[in-house]
């Protein structure tokens, strides 16, 4: 038997996972921005820039761009809106888990990496150390043999 909790949290998720897909927060590119980098997932295609303005070392503003699946896309949004206002030793201290639980759904080896993309971007765009997760070193094409 389906537990209907479970299945009506899933499809929240999804719905929520769709709606930044649809109608991403922060998309766009900023004029000046003090941190720019893009990066390209070569496993899929997926690709995003952010735009970062930092301030006295306190992110003020953030846009992203980007192509790609749901999850690459999504991802990158809701991590805009998470580091709005934090400072740049906050964002470092930003990891898979976190954004994987702002994702809220359970995500294949597979589909790591599209989730993580918005992070890596981020990251060096502001010259922070990116530490690639276990899965991602044991799977570095996305793949489970």
């Amino acid at each position: 038997m389906t537990d209907p909790t479970f299945t009506g949290m899933d499809e929240l998720y999804r719905d929520f996972i769709l709606d930044h897909y649809r109608n991403p927060r922060n998309a766009g590119t900023l004029e000046h921005p003090d941190a720019s980098f893009e990066d390209i997932n070569p496993l899929c295609g997926d690709k995003i820039r952010m735009d970062v303005a930092v301030r006295d070392g306190v992110v003020t503003d953030v846009k992203f761009r980007g192509r790609g699946c749901a999850i690459s896309q999504a991802s990158a949004s809701l991590l805009t809106e998470e580091i709005k206002g934090k400072t740049l030793a906050d964002i470092e201290k930003i990891g898979k888990d976190e954004v994987l639980a702002n994702v809220g759904i359970n995500i294949s080896a597979a589909r790591l990496k599209c989730a993580l993309l918005g992070l890596k971007v981020l990251k060096q765009a502001l010259a922070l150390k990116y530490e690639p997760s276990e899965e991602e070193k044991a799977y570095p094409d996305g793949q489970r043999s």
